[in-house]
């Protein structure tokens, strides 16, 4: 497909040869197809959220730095949707880029936004998460297995309270899990909700660490609660990492999640090829938070 790419949209795409991921010789042309191939299963997940991006100008071992961009560029584009949202703490309102659409996922990996980052609430009510997330995160010499194991437990105790939780690799050590719920509530509450299950989890497995103060323990597993705040953001299902390997972070069924697995599996070449989609119906399934 990449010889033919300037045929599929009206981004005005440039240096489509130029290496990315040198250990695999993985072009901008190539991160751009995978994001054309993988648009079905991103586009209905990232609408109408604002989005936060990291760019790799000259690839992951560039010259030039990678840089986190959340103000919208000068120059882009008009046909690009774009939300306005005050930061009180830059003090200064921030133009958020939204992509609803194939071109603007395009214009993204144009830019080389390797990362796309969303948050956990849609740009009509910003201060009403519709996503609870737990980032289960080992600190070595744990590894992926030990978050699989700890994301099982997790599963459980989540299902016990009548809750339905999607899992995803985070692309590089650790495990997402992710509740779909009724946007009703404050991200105090569901940080504090999410904060209890963990400390929950902390009483049942010594493996499990629930404070931040506990995260850098060898050998522990942090059920991290912190990023469920107002316009903190997780990577998205299927963003791209900036690995030597190009990892990407994959939603997978639960019967994925178990010993023995392995970042490493889930590249910007065998992503593209799983037939499932995990995350399909993820927000048919919204769960009411008693809290």
């Amino acid at each position: 497909m990449t010889e033919n790419l300037k045929d599929l949209t009206k981004v005005d795409l440039k240096n489509l040869d130029k290496i990315f991921y040198p250990k695999n010789k993985v072009t901008k042309g190539q991160v751009i197809e995978y994001y054309i191939r993988m648009a079905p299963k991103i586009l209905p997940i990232i609408a109408d959220r604002p989005l936060v991006l990291t760019r790799y100008p000259d690839g992951i071992e560039g010259e030039a730095m990678s840089f986190f961009q959340k103000n919208a560029a000068e120059g882009t584009p008009d046909w690009v949707k774009i939300k306005k949202i005050y930061s009180p703490t830059s003090k200064r309102d921030v133009n958020y880029i939204v992509c609803n659409d194939l071109d603007t996922l395009i214009w993204l990996a144009n830019m080389a936004a390797l990362e796309i980052h969303m948050p956990f609430s849609k740009i009509d009510n910003l201060d009403k998460p519709d996503l609870l997330f737990f980032d289960v995160d080992p600190e070595p010499p744990a590894t992926l297995s030990d978050a699989a194991d700890v994301s099982l437990l997790l599963k459980d105790k989540l299902l016990d309270l009548a809750l339905t939780p999607y899992v995803k690799t985070s692309g590089r050590k650790g495990l997402h899990v992710i509740i779909p719920i009724e946007p009703e509530h404050t991200f105090e509450k569901t940080r504090a909700f999410v904060h209890q299950i963990g400390i929950e989890l902390a009483k049942e497995s010594d493996m499990v660490v629930s404070e931040f103060k506990d995260t850098k323990k060898p050998g522990k597993v942090f059920a991290d609660y912190l990023q469920n705040s107002p316009l903190r953001t997780m990577v998205v299902p299927y963003s791209l990492r900036p690995t030597p390997d190009a990892t990407a972070s994959t939603p997978l069924e639960w019967s994925e999640v178990k010993k023995g697995i392995n970042p490493s599996d889930y590249t910007i070449f065998s992503v593209v090829k799983r037939t499932g989609n995990p995350w399909k119906d993820i927000f048919e399934k919204r769960c009411k938070l008693e809290i």
